[in-house]
């Protein structure tokens, strides 16, 4: 390793056997204004050959474009209203000829990349559009407008489509630096009505990043403070601390420049330069020359501070400026370059390889499918909802039975009546009767079946659809083939749902001892009510509410004594309300037959209590089915998808060899970009261990 060199500052040290760097430049002193000699030495100093390492890893990153990964870069922009001088800056800059015309001779970001070079012939090249097209030294402005016309169209219209000139020349700074265009609010023939707006656009994207360097360029003979440039950089850089100013046409407006650039009234806080450009035909030698005794013989100019003043000061406050804004941004740089890196490696395995072979095909179908029963059985077996939130909460409402009380019951005795024993009650007036309270609430089974079938529908194919979502042609016909399948499954339960009903409207069963019970309870009340009924009061028109008749209403969950049924909600409206309230009784004191009100009483809780439990009955055994069905899909159904995908002849998974244009452009994205990355974090590495120490410009 060569040994350290540090700069009198001691703001940057980098060791100087970096493998891109040109030969060290001799040492030149501070930048002054003596005379002539001053003004024909040359604008780099030996800072140069120690930010050359900062700024050659930049390019690189700009070259490798870098930014449109998300990472930004220090740059040095260079903003200014129309015909403020940019251009001129530039070229004084760079020594070479740019475009020149009257309004926008700029209408593209023009990247301009200085590199000392020692050999005594210049290299000067122009990229853009994926071309690299030498030019010779006499021809630059001729080559940037033919370019120019390329990528933004011939006329007056503007492109934030960027060119690159690279100038490796003798006596160099090494700089980069974008000019954009000019900026100006009245559009001119040939320009859009919007050239304001468009070109506001172009220097908002460039200067909005916080490594953005803002190089204003100020025409002395304006007021600064009306200056456009001025505004838009104040929006983005309010305290100025990242916008240095330089001071152009000094010559035409000198009186009271010192006082414009002394009292800073527009915060420009790295301060200003001015400088005089290049005029006519004057060589750069002779317009360095002239600028040195522009500013050390003119009254106006020549109290200004000779640390602000001239074109060889500009350019050594650019370079440290860039050398320090790079220098302090490639910590986070590196950071972020890491980063991204890492996320797009990761987005990329989690991405399926692209299948080339009937084996592959099969493995990943194979895979879908086993993925997609753990998500179902999760959903749809164990209530698990991390994957698909729902709300599947049901309500329905109670009906009123306390009208017309045992009317019902009375007729059905006497649609029954026969030959029969004393007080017994007929079996036929409580089948009558139980069919058809069955038969009214029949379509609610049905009807719940049909929306738990539509659930598991539309969840299988949410499923499906989710774990094929990088096959294209799969993603579609799953979709199909999990709604046929769903359709399918969906008429067997109903079937069976309205055999279960059909089972309780042939008979009425059951051997569970809590219906005696519940039919003795309610029967202790018969005597009370009979007497309310018989009795001497006749005015009485109602009897109060039971105490044991008077229940609140019953909802019944159909699972595991959970209210969502493994995600398909309670069971909707099977419940009565059992509390009568106040009962009406005038139209049963008509009944002179005692005999027959008593058995309609009992007719009636046994109905109760019987009620009770079919509803029991029926919710079970809804709730084993719709269980046994789930389970049967997740475990076993679902492989029947997989066959109807293959098809007959079981070519069908050859369609899995067809991806999606989206997730093909994806992948070829992501392995461009990780390349990129790879690329721009090798460049970085090679210098970071090069950098020892750092101040804030």
């Amino acid at each position: 390793m060569g040994s350290n060199d540090e700069d009198d500052s001691g703001s940057i040290v980098v060791i100087n056997d970096y493998e891109d760097s040109q030969p060290a430049t001799p040492p030149m002193e501070q930048p002054m204004v003596v005379g002539a000699a001053a003004a024909q030495a040359p604008i780099i100093s030996s800072y140069n050959d120690k930010i050359r390492p900062l700024l050659d890893v930049i390019d690189r990153l700009r070259l490798l474009n870098v930014m449109k990964e998300g990472i930004q870069l220090p740059t040095i922009v260079m903003v200014g209203d129309q015909s403020s001088g940019k251009s001129s800056v530039l070229e004084s800059l760079a020594g070479v000829n740019l475009p020149r015309s009257q309004g926008i001779c700029t209408r593209v970001p023009l990247i301009i990349r200085l590199q000392n070079h020692a050999r005594p012939r210049p290299e000067l090249y122009l990229e853009y559009n994926g071309k690299m097209v030498p030019v010779e030294e006499p021809q630059i402005a001729t080559a940037i407008n033919i370019a120019t016309d390329e990528v933004a169209g011939s006329g007056k219209s503007i492109s934030d489509i960027p060119l690159t000139l690279v100038v490796r020349k003798d006596g160099v700074p090494d700089l980069t630096m974008v000019d954009l265009p000019g900026i100006t609010r009245v559009p001119v023939h040939g320009q859009p009505d919007n050239i304001y707006e468009q070109i506001r656009d172009i220097i908002m994207q460039y200067i909005t990043p916080k490594e953005s360097i803002i190089l204003n360029v100020l025409s002395a003979t304006v007021d600064f403070s009306t200056c456009e440039s001025i505004r838009m950089s104040q929006q983005v850089d309010k305290n100025g601390e990242r916008t240095l100013a330089v001071v152009t046409k000094v010559d035409r407006a000198p009186e009271g420049l010192a006082d414009k650039v002394t009292a800073d009234d527009v915060n420009i806080g790295l301060g200003y330069v001015c400088v005089r450009n290049r005029i006519g035909d004057e060589s750069y030698e002779e317009a360095r020359k002239e600028e040195a005794r522009l500013f050390e013989t003119n009254a106006h100019l020549s109290c200004i501070d000779k640390s602000i003043v001239g074109v060889h000061v500009l350019a050594q406050k650019l370079v440290q400026i860039q050398a320090n804004a790079i220098a302090k941004c490639l910590p986070e740089i590196v950071k972020n370059i890491s980063a991204k890196l890492d996320a797009n490696v990761s987005e990329l395995e989690k991405m399926p390889k692209a299948i080339t072979s009937i084996a592959d095909a099969t493995q990943a179908m194979m895979r879908i499918i086993q993925a997609a029963k753990e998500s179902l059985k999760k959903l749809l077996w164990r209530g698990e909802f991390d994957e698909y939130p729902e709300d599947n909460t049901k309500h329905g409402t109670a009906s009123n039975l306390s009208k017309d009380f045992l009317t019902e019951e009375i007729k059905g005795l006497e649609d029954a009546k026969g030959i029969e024993l004393p007080n017994f009650l007929p079996c036929e007036a409580f089948l009558r009767i139980l069919r058809r309270k069955v038969e009214m609430i029949s379509y609610l089974p049905i009807k719940f079946t049909e929306k738990v079938w539509d659930y598991i529908d539309d969840m299988v194919t949410s499923v499906l659809t989710r774990h094929s979502e990088m096959y294209y042609q799969l993603k579609v016909s799953a979709k199909g083939a999990a709604h046929n399948l769903a359709q399918k499954l969906r008429e067997q339960s109903i079937n069976r749902v309205k055999e279960i009903v059909e089972m309780e409207k042939l008979t009425g069963y059951t051997c569970n001892p809590d219906y005696m019970r519940e039919w003795n309870k309610l029967m202790n009340q018969q005597d009370h009510f009979i007497n309310q009924i018989t009795g001497t009061n006749q005015i009485t028109r109602t009897v109060k509410p039971f105490p044991i008749i008077c229940e609140t209403e019953d909802k019944f969950p159909i699972i595991c004594e959970t209210e969502d049924l493994q995600g398909f909600g309670e069971i909707q409206d099977l419940w009565e309300i059992h509390g009568f309230g106040e009962i009406q009784v005038e139209h049963l004191r008509q009944h002179a037959n005692v005999s027959i009100l008593q058995q309609a009483f009992d007719l009636k809780m046994r109905m109760v209590a019987y009620w009770k439990i079919f509803k029991v009955r029926l919710v079970d055994s809804m709730a084993l089915h719709l269980q046994y069905r789930v389970h049967n899909l997740v475990n076993n159904d679902i492989d029947e998808i997989v066959k109807e995908l293959m098809g007959p002849d079981e070519h069908g998974i050859e369609k899995m060899l067809v991806e999606s244009p989206a997730i093909v452009a994806k992948r070829e994205k992501l392995k461009n970009s990780i390349k990129v990355l790879k690329e721009s974090k090798d460049s970085v590495a090679k210098i970071m261990d090069r950098i020892v120490v750092y101040d804030a410009y």
